[in-house]
């Protein structure tokens, strides 16, 4: 009775213990950019911003061979960075995709109706964009930022997007 009663311990323990150590394991990759929005900008009109992410190269390697899987955006933000105490009532809807050599453009997050006085806004993350292993680990990783203002912006506003990517290594 004593080895059963001793054995479950041990189980249990050691289930727990491989959670643990997979949560600790599982990376996230921070990845930031600015967007100009100027105040020729019109309202009603998309607009687009593109930029090449070489941050993120750095963090998976740049290439197929790099050591991680499954990888998702786990967390989409974007906020004023200038002016300060500016705040994103100016802006109407976002999308931000990405996109890298040989692979099609992926709408990763986005948000409309926005109606904040805010000066930072977490995004809706786009779950049917599904694992980006195939795009972040290609060379020349872009980001592409599509905004719509409600109005024209009485100043230069610069905008902060700040993606977070999360994966688990390679076993």
């Amino acid at each position: 009775m004593k080895n059963i009663f001793a054995t479950a311990i041990v189980a249990s323990a050691l289930l727990t213990s491989c959670g643990t150590v997979q949560s600790i394991v599982q990376n996230t990759f921070p990845y930031t950019t600015s967007v100009l929005v100027s105040t020729g900008v019109p309202a009603d009109k998309e607009v687009s911003s593109t930029s090449t992410a070489t941050n993120v190269q750095t963090w998976f390697g740049g290439n197929n061979n790099a050591q991680i899987k499954d990888v998702r955006i786990s967390e989409a933000k974007i906020s004023v960075a200038s002016p300060t105490g500016g705040n994103l009532s100016a802006i109407k809807a976002i999308k931000i995709y990405i996109s890298s050599n040989g692979t099609g453009e992926r709408l990763v997050a986005s948000r409309s109706d926005i109606s904040t006085t805010s000066s930072s806004l977490n995004l809706d993350l786009n779950n049917e964009a599904g694992f980006l292993d195939p795009v972040v680990k290609s060379s020349g990783l872009t980001v592409r930022t599509v905004y719509e203002l409600k109005n024209q912006t009485s100043s230069d506003m610069n905008l902060k997007v700040s993606l977070n990517f999360s994966s688990v290594p390679v076993r």
